[in-house]
């Protein structure tokens, strides 16, 4: 049975600590603190040397155990004499420690073997994985924060000066600095065993999943001022990603600077060749591939001019001189890039407010997860990186696509899957024409597109990321010379939709699944 102790929530003084650290930051600092009020000190293997060499009067952990410490270290602060010490309340169980000749921990000062670094290089084994698997420690931490009442823990070189100016000003350490504590060590415990558990997984679906996340900066605002805003970097992730970049000049990114960068950088991974990539407001407004980088850029850029104000340029080619020259004349919020050349960065830095942000290897992405927050819960699906093959595509119409028509749709189809349904898109000479994004009827959708195709329109190729549920859309587009369509199918109106293509003589073909993005 479980019994219910009052927590003590007075002041507490200090009379023996116990440190074992990995991370020996500043902990000579706060061990001669500790001397200099008396503290008895035990301490561990590397952390008792340290602070041996420094003079600190120390009592190492098999000395006061009178236990050694055994099996390659394995084995050490996991004991009665050192978990009863910490454990023990000092107003219910002082028989029990007096029985057993346990002496009282107030300090528990730990952190634990660095995991994360571990897995980091890429060439580790698992069994230096499992051996840098702190086992004492979590122990230790998790006994101090649960005794919250009695003992102090401190789980990170930045919680020292706390207790040391406590202990400076008043000689003992407060209630609410110990409950502050507590909860900092509940949280490190916490994120060292989510991590081992993702690794261990590896992204396999699990029934229950942790993940943990680092704040990366504390934001202006969120979508609109009115709303805060942190982003968070995920621990551990050390891919090219917008929260990796190096920011070469600008302001701090907002939250919107960071949608729809995050945004860019999707989309332009979809391509090897020489591409730019243009955003506002997380939906591509232009997009082009080619063999010349500023040509491909004029390209993206000319397709929607008017959207691209305020938008994000991603290139996946180093940012030249060239390039610089074009892209200092328009007013853009960011330029991501695999690269800046020296004068490339000169002649941007006169727009100060301009963002540069530096992704290596742009093209390299590992396969992940997306998550989606819900009232109460989040959605987890397998990011969409399906590559769709020509031999996949079904021609359904009498009017065959020509190579080049089809080359036009497999390249709108990369795109496509970047636009936030409903998600109709023009493609000419590769380079988008016309988007027609977010539209909560597909017609609407396909009168956008053709409306921001302009003169454009002839001779493109539709892309549609769902299949059409009637021919409206076909008879609309009828009039404009278009060379193709593709669409997933899959409507029991697909035969209607056939035969409007075959009377219209339009090419189109079938992907046998559709693109959503919501």
């Amino acid at each position: 049975m479980i019994k219910d102790y009052n927590i003590n929530q007075e002041p507490i003084m200090i009379k023996r600590a116990l440190l074992s650290v990995y991370d020996k930051t500043e902990i000579k600092e706060l061990a001669l603190n500790l001397a200099k009020h008396n503290v008895e000190i035990i301490s561990t293997g590397g952390t008792a040397k340290l602070l041996k060499e420094e003079n600190v009067a120390v009592t190492e952990i098999e000395e006061y155990t009178n236990f050694p410490e055994i099996m390659d270290g394995r084995v050490k602060t996991i004991n009665p004499i050192v978990e009863g010490g910490i454990l023990a309340l000092r107003d219910v169980h002082m028989a029990d420690m007096k029985k057993n000749n346990i002496g009282q921990i107030d300090l528990v000062v730990c952190n634990l073997y660095p995991f994360d670094s571990v897995i980091k290089n890429s060439n580790h084994t698992l069994s230096e994985a499992f051996e840098n698997i702190d086992i004492g420690g979590p122990t230790m931490i998790r006994s101090a924060a649960k005794n919250i009442g009695w003992v102090a823990v401190a789980t990170h070189p930045k919680d020292y000066q706390l207790i040391m100016d406590e202990l400076d000003d008043r000689g003992s350490v407060s209630y609410k600095t110990r409950e502050h504590l507590a909860k900092k060590a509940f949280l490190t415990t916490s994120v060292y065993e989510s991590s081992i558990s993702n690794y261990l997984y590896d992204n396999e679906p699990q029934d229950q999943f942790t993940m943990v996340f680092d704040k990366f900066s504390d934001l202006r605002y969120g979508e609109n001022p009115h709303q805060t805003a942190s982003a968070y970097h995920l621990k551990g992730d050390n891919s090219n990603n917008i929260l990796n970049a190096k920011q070469h000049q600008g302001k701090q990114l907002s939250y919107n600077n960071i949608m729809d960068a995050d945004a860019a950088l999707c989309c332009l991974r979809e391509f090897n060749q020489t591409a730019c990539v243009i955003v506002k407001h997380a939906n591509p407004c232009g997009v082009s591939i080619g063999n010349d980088l500023v040509e491909t850029y004029q390209n993206a850029f000319k397709a929607d001019s008017v959207s691209a104000f305020g938008g994000i340029v991603a290139i996946n080619r180093k940012c030249t001189e060239e390039l610089a020259e074009k892209l200092k004349d328009i007013f853009i919020e960011i330029v991501v890039a695999p690269s800046f050349e020296k004068e490339a960065l000169k002649i941007l830095s006169t727009k100060k407010n301009l963002r540069l942000l530096e992704v290596q290897d742009i093209e390299n992405q590992d396969k992940k997860y997306e998550m989606r927050n819900l009232d109460g819960g989040i959605l987890v699906q397998q990011e969409n990186n399906d590559i769709l093959k020509i031999d996949e595509l079904k021609v359904v119409t009498n009017t065959k696509p020509t190579d080049d028509t089809i080359k036009s749709m497999l390249f709108g189809w990369q795109v496509l899957k970047h636009v936030k349904s409903n998600a109709i898109i023009t493609i000419k000479d590769n380079t988008t024409v016309g988007i027609g994004a977010g539209q909560v009827s597909r017609i609407d959708a396909v009168d956008i597109a053709i409306s921001k195709s302009k003169d454009a329109i002839s001779g493109s190729v539709l892309c549609s990321d769902a299949f059409f549920p009637f021919r409206d859309s076909i008879d609309k587009i009828s009039q404009y010379n278009l060379n193709g369509v593709i669409q997933p199918g899959g409507s029991i109106k697909d035969n209607e939709v056939i035969d409007a293509c075959n009377e219209h003589k339009i090419p189109m073909v079938f992907t046998g699944r559709r693109c959503f993005k919501h």
